[in-house]
C-alpha cells in the first residue's frame, strides 16, 4: 500500500469538492471542459485511463464520447458519489500505483489538481505508471494549480513538475492555461506530455492523435 495521499490527510475538509460538482452536475451545469479536450485529443472508441477519477465527471463524459474508460479513484467518499451519479460507470477503488490495470491506454488524464494532491514524494513514482501504461503514441493530459492552490495541495513549480516529467520517461509537448487552450499562466497549467522514445504521430490503433 502507498502512504496516505495529501488529499486523505487532508480529511473531512475535502468534502466540498464532491458535494459542488454533485450539485452542477445535478443542476445541468457544463462541468465537461476536460473531457472535451480529452476527446479532441482521440480518434473515436480510444482507450482512456482517468487517474483520480474524484466523482467521475470526466470519466463519465468520455464514455458518453464513445471512448473505453478506466476510472481509478482512491477516496472511498468520491467513489461512492461517482457511483451513485454515474450507476453504469465503473470506478476501480485504488491508488493508481496499487491499482490493476491491463492494457496499453491511449490517453491517460491527471486533471483536477490531481498532481498536486499525491502522496509525498510520490510524483515520479506516479509519472513513471502512467508512463508504462501508454500505447505507442499515447499522451497524457495534466492539469492543476502550480502555486496557492486548494488547501492542503503542495505547490508545484513548473520548472520542478518538468524535472520530474523527464526524469520519468516522459516529455511535455504542450503547455496552456486552461482546458480551452489559452496561453500559459501561472494560476493554471494544462501540460501534454508523451512517452520520449515514441513519435506523436497516431495511436495503436491507427487513428491519427491531434485536436480537431
Amino acid at each position: 500500500m502507498t502512504r496516505p495521499t495529501r488529499w486523505e490527510l487532508a480529511g473531512p475538509g475535502n468534502r466540498g469538492y464532491g458535494e459542488k460538482f454533485g450539485r452542477l452536475v445535478a443542476d445541468g451545469e457544463d462541468v465537461d471542459g476536460e473531457a472535451r479536450l480529452a476527446d479532441s485529443l482521440l480518434g473515436r472508441g480510444a482507450r482512456v485511463l482517468d487517474v483520480g477519477s474524484g466523482m467521475g465527471r470526466v470519466a463519465a463524459a468520455l464514455v458518453a464520447r464513445g471512448h473505453d474508460v478506466v476510472a481509478v479513484e482512491p477516496d472511498a467518499a468520491l467513489v461512492a458519489q461517482a457511483r451513485a451519479t454515474y450507476p453504469d460507470l465503473e470506478v476501480q477503488h485504488a491508488d493508481v500505483l496499487d491499482a490493476t490495470l491491463e492494457g496499453e491506454f491511449d490517453l491517460v488524464v491527471l486533471v483536477g489538481n490531481v498532481m498536486v494532491f499525491l502522496a509525498e514524494d510520490t510524483e515520479r513514482a506516479v509519472l513513471a505508471r502512467v508512463r508504462s501504461m501508454l500505447a505507442a503514441g499515447g499522451r497524457v493530459l495534466v492539469g492543476f494549480h502550480p502555486l496557492d492552490g486548494p488547501a492542503a495541495a503542495r505547490d508545484y513549480p513548473p520548472e520542478e513538475f518538468v524535472a520530474d516529467v523527464v526524469a520519468s520517461g516522459l516529455r511535455v509537448d504542450a503547455r496552456f492555461g486552461s482546458y480551452e487552450l489559452h496561453p500559459p499562466s501561472p494560476a493554471y497549467a494544462v501540460w501534454l506530455l508523451a512517452r520520449d522514445d515514441v513519435s506523436t504521430a497516431g495511436t495503436s490503433s491507427g487513428h491519427p492523435m491531434g485536436p480537431g
